[in-house]
């Protein structure tokens, strides 16, 4: 009986193994532990970090940190945190979910401290730098309560600008472009291939990509010095270009969207799911969320490769996105809406602003939203959204770009 019994083991054994049975239920969970914390202080608002894992899951994080690196593989394990505000970090967490569910310990960050700025006239944070019509350009270093003006060697429309790697890049509807390698101090004029209008610039893996008239896709590796034209999925304008996990994704008119996980060396066309005009692209927390005309507003958790219809509170034209673990878009009538599950859900918030200003710009840092409009506008809120209030504006020119 007793060989009767091995027997029947080893052959369920080897029909196990020649047919790929899989019922098995693994009851071990993950072990991770950190290897190497983030140096504190840090002056990089993108930090790396590094943990060990014996299993290879997905990861999940917790806290004011995240990032685009969301598979862990057995063995140590180095992530780029997603843009951090400049502050001390001490509630960031990780957890590895393995294949068959099970859920690992979860991992506390050592505490660190982002410090990214070196302006002695901004105590200590980086600046937002608002950009406009008829080549303004203003900036705040009290956290977007006030805005001064900035000297700029252009004129027209600037629509957008970015930041990275200590550097402000805006171009404008003339093709031109800037940067300013001083906090916002002064502005320069950068190399540019093109004349055609470019509506919007982002930074990534040390490249700034921008995006314009007819597809329009040029990129810089040289810290905005000088760009080079790239080929285009599309001869739609695009109007909106964005940087997360690794991907840029940019989007326009008809509902066209493009994604590059090359640092925008080449580029594909990505799923959409509206032909509505998308107007801006944002990311975070492991979603790009973009919106446009009618209040429409789409979401992508597949790193850009393909996009759903969120429900949307408005049908106005929404002209800016912005966020990180709350997101804000803005539009006509002073229009604004926030998420707070990752793009799935939202609800209106009051602006503060009279009458029918049309707000078209947002961005996000320091634990603060500033938002730009018509006439020299700017709101700004310190509560992720929920309650506004007006900033000391030093222009009435319609306003586009925000970067932090």
């Amino acid at each position: 009986m007793k060989n009767l019994v091995i027997n029947l083991f080893h052959i369920v054994l080897l029909h196990i193994i020649l047919t790929g049975c899989t019922s098995y239920n693994d009851p071990i969970a993950p072990v991770i532990a950190e290897v190497t914390a983030v140096t504190t202080p840090t002056t990089d608002s993108t930090p790396s970090y590094t943990f060990s894992s014996d299993e290879a899951g997905t990861i999940t994080y917790g806290g004011s940190c995240s990032s685009g690196t969301t598979h862990a593989t057995i063995g140590n394990n180095s992530i780029i945190f997603i843009s951090l505000s400049d502050g001390t970090y001490s509630d960031c967490t990780i957890k590895v979910t393995d294949s068959a569910g099970n859920e690992s310990n979860i991992l506390t960050i050592t505490t660190f401290t982002v410090s990214s700025s070196d302006d002695s006239s901004s105590s200590g944070s980086r600046v937002f730098v608002v950009t406009g019509n008829s080549g303004k350009i203003v900036r705040s270093t009290d956290n977007g309560s006030s805005f001064e003006n900035v000297t700029s060697p252009i004129g027209g429309r600037i629509n957008g600008v970015g930041f990275g790697n200590n550097t402000f890049v805006a171009v404008n509807s003339s093709g031109n472009i800037v940067r300013s390698t001083d906090n916002g101090t002064t502005f320069d004029n950068a190399t540019s291939p093109t004349s055609t209008i470019l509506y919007e610039v982002e930074f990534g893996n040390n490249t700034f990509v921008a995006v314009g008239l007819s597809g329009t896709i040029i990129r810089s590796t040289d810290n905005g010095s000088s760009f080079s034209t790239v080929t285009s999925r599309t001869s739609e304008h695009l109007t909106g270009v964005t940087f997360g996990n690794n991907t840029f994704v940019g989007v326009g008119r008809s509902g066209n969207i493009v994604r590059s996980t090359d640092n925008g060396t080449t580029w594909d066309n990505a799923t959409s799911p509206t032909d509505k005009d998308l107007t801006e692209v944002t990311f975070g927390n492991n979603t790009f969320v973009a919106v446009g005309e009618s209040g429409n507003i789409v979401r992508s958790t597949d790193n850009g490769t393909t996009f759903d219809n969120a429900t949307s509170p408005t049908t106005k034209y929404l002209w800016g996105v912005g966020g990180n673990n709350t997101f804000v878009a803005v539009g006509n009538s002073a229009t604004i809406v926030r998420s707070t599950d990752n793009g799935t859900t939202w609800d209106n918030a009051t602006s503060g602003v009279q009458g029918s200003i049309y707000l078209l710009g947002v961005g996000f840092g320091n634990n603060t939203f500033v938002v730009a409009g018509k006439s020299g506008t700017i709101v700004r809120s310190t509560d992720n959204g929920t309650t506004w209030d007006n900033a000391t504006s030093p222009t009435g020119e319609d306003l586009w770009g925000v970067g932090f």
